[in-house]
């Protein structure tokens, strides 16, 4: 399993949805699009994989599928999401 969500976190448009989400909202995937400067069709094939590793769950929104991470990630997956949120973060500080 930690194989699994490290290859979901690895892509760069998919661990900054993942950061998005972090804020403990739903957000729309137009929302994430416009952030990300990603397509429709990238964004939701981004969103499935992170959905197919357990990371987020969906619902449906009218037209739009509305995001967030998943209320019920077992601790050890929470943990590896947030070391990597952290690292992120810091590497983010970093380059600026």
């Amino acid at each position: 399993m930690p194989i699994a969500i490290l290859s979901a976190l690895s892509e760069p448009t998919r661990l900054g949805a993942i950061r998005i989400l972090a804020d403990g909202g739903e957000h729309c995937v137009c929302q994430m699009m416009a952030r990300l400067d990603a397509t429709q069709s990238r964004m939701s094939r981004h969103m499935q994989t992170l959905k197919q590793a357990g990371l987020v769950t969906d619902r449906r929104d009218a037209q739009w599928v509305r995001y967030r991470l998943n209320p019920d990630l077992p601790p050890q997956m929470r943990a590896i999401l947030d070391a990597v949120l952290t690292a992120a973060e810091i590497e983010e500080r970093q380059a600026a």
